[in-house]
């Protein structure tokens, strides 16, 4: 009877730990980069001359494939802003979701 509970407790652990691995496949080394390329790319982009005050762009990494959604100015913005992006460590694939609104 007193292995019942703990019987129980296993059998639950191992259900959240299963769901949870279903809902996000993500491992936690790849948040941990998809973070960090984040962050650089950001910093990147803040400090590039005329994006940093013409651009409204968000990024988000997963898997090492970053995407970036906003408005540029300019198509050389749009451009110039993926361009950043490839030069960062890390990153595989750029998905350029930047519109162009002058």
């Amino acid at each position: 009877m007193t292995r019942t509970p703990h019987i129980l407790t296993a059998l639950v652990a191992s259900i959240f730990l299963t769901v949870g691995c279903q809902t996000n496949p993500q491992t936690t080394g790849h948040y941990i980069d998809d973070t960090v390329i984040t962050t650089a790319v950001k910093t990147h982009l803040a400090t590039d001359g005329p994006l940093k005050t013409m651009a409204q762009i968000s990024v988000k990494t997963v898997e090492n494939t970053v995407y970036l959604t906003g408005v540029a100015p300019t198509l050389q913005a749009k451009n110039r802003a993926e361009e950043i992006v490839r030069q960062v460590d890390g990153v595989h694939i750029v998905v350029n979701n930047i519109t162009v609104q002058p």
